[in-house]
């Protein structure tokens, strides 16, 4: 089976692959990518999920010389929705980042100044949405006459949202030499029309979908939780202490997520151990043996180091994030339910992950159930409900005796029930963990979250209101102007990662070497912890509140 490194990519793009953990091609990029290459158009029906959008984007960033000057783009990618032009930007973002690739993602909503301002510095692709693609077109801000590839994502998609009339202006004003690469779900009459006139000579591929794609284990109870990045582990924590699995596999994307997520579990008190691709077989038979020998309570591995294990232990199956593709989900949790066993599959969602769930459901055509992360009540409970089955066996047990001269002792100063409820005590703080005390918050989507008061600004025309800030508190970020870092890089990240409205951020300030911003006193912890384990442009950020804010 062919890997990347037998695509004929620029060693920059494989660097970039092998940092994000991606070890082999999915059959849509195995079958684009040569001819991509080559110069081909192509037309491929594949749903959202399979890894188009590196079949597609992989063949453009391979066109980019590092270190050329960046003028008009070279590249444009149609999309539907604007969450998918932001998702889309950013995989092309972490693709070519040692190309040095600029990519701006432009959509309806969003202010069209930090638009302007990107494009007329210059930028490789642009991912629009075909309705603000025509607004930049009328004004003369987004110039394609240099366009060499444009992609049309989803393409079926964007027809049913009325963007036809749009679509069809945007490719004429583009090069009639252009490469044109088109991925629909569905191949309707129109979607083919689209092709005649505008492909030429496409290659055509479709990607078909597993036979038991449908067939997702109904024995299987399938949950899915929403969290924050910046609280995903903690919920990992709770919700593995709640269910108390007795074997597990947790699935991650990359090589670096299952080393560190192990590392930090195994931290926590959990046996936990990894499995990935960058391990020897000999370091493979080793962790499987503990696994299947019960010295191992978790198993944290990728999708490939995975692949053929059947292991009839298996009570619980998590998805640590959501996998890209639907038949990746169906074939994870495929492994537990099996032989008439019941089993669970849970499913660890960020916010902007809502769309590929939604994607799985609709596939799979079974209905994912959203639950709450437990709260400290329920965590207490359950764990009470341990403690009361460790006591239980150890009554039934038959070495008591040898603590029975430390009760007497005890025995003369304090009853009976106050001894046990001390000695309740001390094994429960034993085996709690301080982190389970703290409350992990509910994820509101914002069209379901109440209007906040508003007041009246002064000094506008018109009566405008805004709303109330609220009280703020500056961070320190250790990034600044040296590392090429602007607000627009710093509000974005925020806002991504900790789920923070761009309104509800204040001032950012960049200096040459640090940068400051405020934001709501309320959830400053939530961006520290959040931009702690992620990055800015790319770059790991030291974060903290700032210590002369008040000066």
């Amino acid at each position: 089976m062919a890997g990347f490194d037998d695509l004929d990519l620029r060693p920059e793009l494989l660097a970039a692959l092998t940092a994000l953990g991606y070890e082999e091609p999915t059959p849509i990029q195995r079958d684009a990518i040569p001819h991509l290459l080559a110069g081909r158009d192509l037309m491929g029906q594949a749903a959202t999920g399979t890894g188009k959008t590196a079949a597609f984007a992989l063949p453009m960033l391979n066109r980019i010389v590092a270190g050329t000057r960046v003028g008009p783009p070279m590249a444009l990618v149609l999309v539907p929705t604007r969450e998918l032009a932001v998702q889309v930007s950013e995989a092309i973002y972490r693709y070519g980042r040692e190309l040095q690739a600029k990519v701006v993602p432009i959509y309806g909503g969003q202010p069209i100044g930090r638009q302007l301002g990107a494009l007329k510095e210059g930028v490789h692709v642009v991912v629009a949405t075909p309705g603000r693609a025509m607004d930049h077109i009328k004004r003369r801000t987004l110039v394609l006459g240099s366009v060499q590839l444009v992609v049309l994502d989803e393409a079926d998609e964007m027809l049913d949202m009325g963007f036809a009339e749009d679509i069809e202006a945007i490719l004429q004003v583009t090069p009639g030499e252009r490469q044109t690469v088109l991925f629909s779900a569905t191949l309707p009459a129109r979607i083919n029309n689209i092709a005649r006139r505008h492909l030429r000579d496409p290659v055509r591929i479709q990607i078909e979908r597993a036979p038991n794609e449908r067939e997702t284990a109904p024995l299987v109870t399938q949950r899915a939780y929403t969290v924050t990045r910046a609280h995903k582990l903690a919920a990992l924590g709770r919700i593995l202490d709640v269910e108390a699995p007795a074997a597990a596999i947790v699935f991650c994307r990359t090589r670096t997520e299952v080393d560190q997520l192990t590392e930090t579990l195994n931290g926590r008190g959990y046996r936990a151990e990894a499995l990935h691709g960058g391990m020897t077989q000999e370091q493979r038979d080793r962790v499987m043996h503990r696994v299947r020998a019960g010295t191992a309570e978790l198993l944290i591995a990728t999708d490939v180091a995975a692949r053929g294990l059947d292991l009839d232990l298996l009570t619980h199956v998590i998805n640590y994030d959501v996998p890209s593709a639907p038949d990746a989900y169906v074939h994870r949790i495929g492994r537990v339910g099996r032989a008439g066993r019941e089993g669970v599959a849970i499913t660890l969602a960020e916010p902007r992950e809502q769309r590929l769930l939604e994607n799985i459901e609709r596939v799979t055509s079974r209905r994912i159930a959203r639950e709450k992360v437990p709260s400290v009540a329920e965590l207490r409970a359950r764990q009470m409900d341990s403690t009361s089955v460790a006591l239980r066996a150890a009554l039934d047990g038959d070495d008591l005796q040898r603590f029975s001269p430390t009760v007497d002792q005890l025995a003369d100063d304090y009853s009976t029930r106050d001894l046990a409820l001390a000695a309740l005590k001390l094994f429960h703080d034993a085996r709690s963990n301080p982190t389970d005390e703290a409350e992990i918050p509910e994820f509101v989507p914002h069209s379901n979250r109440p209007k906040r008061e508003r007041t009246e600004t002064t000094g506008r025309p018109g009566g405008k209101f805004r709303q109330a800030p609220g009280r703020k508190t500056r961070l320190f970020i250790g990034l600044g102007r040296n590392d090429r870092i602007s607000p627009g890089d710093i509000v974005g990240a925020i806002a991504n990662e900790a789920n923070l409205a761009g309104r509800d951020i204040g001032p950012t300030r960049v200096a040459e070497r640090f940068s400051t911003v405020d934001v709501p006193e309320a959830s400053a912890d939530a961006v520290i912890a959040a931009i702690a384990r992620s990055t800015i442009k790319g770059k790991k950020a030291v974060i903290r509140r700032d210590r002369h804010q008040h000066r």
